[in-house]
């Protein structure tokens, strides 16, 4: 598969006499793909997504994306032309009196054409099913309906990779549910690469692949399935398990012969309802 971000040895530190943030970092993202970053607070995956749009430049190591070297000036803004970011609280990504205006700014700033931008506008506020509110005041909206205005500013822009720094973090269930379904789709559909830096598994379950990091270090590497099954692990570096897993540990403590691959709620059900049904 086409890599389109390649990370080697990245080291940082904020101060000489501090220790490193981010130690030895090495991975690979592949174009298309969904990969989550996990972690509690203070393992460093923000400061690791700075790393991926040239924010910070690596003191030690080499981070590339699509090819080119964050570390390069001359190419610093052709990567964040690559690469847009959603962060944890919309409201401070809104500039424009209505959503129409805010998606627009994006693409006003990188002086695109007026027909492509209004071409671009529709196109994206229907992706994220947004259109009904164009001319909607930003603050009016739920905290679901915010990201996915954030969401389509940065599609419109068309970047070749799309971060989301706990960007459903602020979010009710109802919300994290709508956003999650939004990336999934301009993930699959639009074959946007997705980057998401998150501590809430519940949102990290879905993702094709997950890193999980501690203490500036990434300490395990995997599919969803096969990191789900170091539960011990995953606890040991302070995160909460999605309900599903939870559930189905304890069922399995309790000697219900369950397997350990089950990670959704509905795939817990199929087997609990396939074990009574062969009772």
């Amino acid at each position: 598969m086409e890599k389109i971000i390649d990370v080697h040895d990245l080291s940082y530190h904020y101060a000489e006499e501090q220790p490193d943030v981010l130690k030895k970092i090495n991975f690979t993202v592949n174009k298309g793909e969904w990969l989550s970053i996990v972690g509690h607070n203070g393992s460093g995956k923000s400061t690791l997504a700075k790393c991926l749009n040239g924010l910070i430049l690596p003191q030690k190591g080499t981070v590339k994306v699509a090819g080119l070297l964050t570390s390069d000036e001359e190419k610093i803004w052709a990567i964040r032309r690559a690469v847009g970011m959603v962060f944890q609280n919309p409201d401070n990504q809104f500039v424009g009196a209505t959503v129409q205006d805010d998606v627009a700014f994006g693409m006003e700033n990188h002086g695109l054409p007026r027909d492509v931008m209004k071409k671009r506008l529709v196109e994206a506020l229907d992706l994220v099913k947004m259109s009904a509110f164009a001319q909607s005041e930003p603050h009016r909206l739920s905290g679901g309906q915010k990201q996915r205005v954030a969401i389509a500013g940065i599609v419109a822009l068309q970047p070749l990779i799309i971060i989301m720094d706990e960007a459903t973090s602020m979010l009710d269930p109802e919300g994290r549910k709508e956003i999650i379904k939004t990336v999934r789709a301009l993930n699959k559909e639009q074959h946007l690469t997705v980057i998401s830096i998150t501590h809430d598994l519940e949102e990290a379950i879905h993702s094709d692949r997950l890193l999980v990091m501690s203490d500036g270090e990434m300490i395990r590497e995997g599919t969803p399935r096969e990191i789900f099954k170091s539960t011990e692990l995953l606890h040991k570096v302070g995160l909460d398990l999605p309900f599903a897993i939870k559930m189905r540990n304890a069922l399995r403590a309790k000697g219900v012969p369950l397997s350990d691959t089950a990670l959704f709620q509905e795939e817990l059900v199929d087997e609990l309802w396939t074990l009574h049904s062969n009772m």
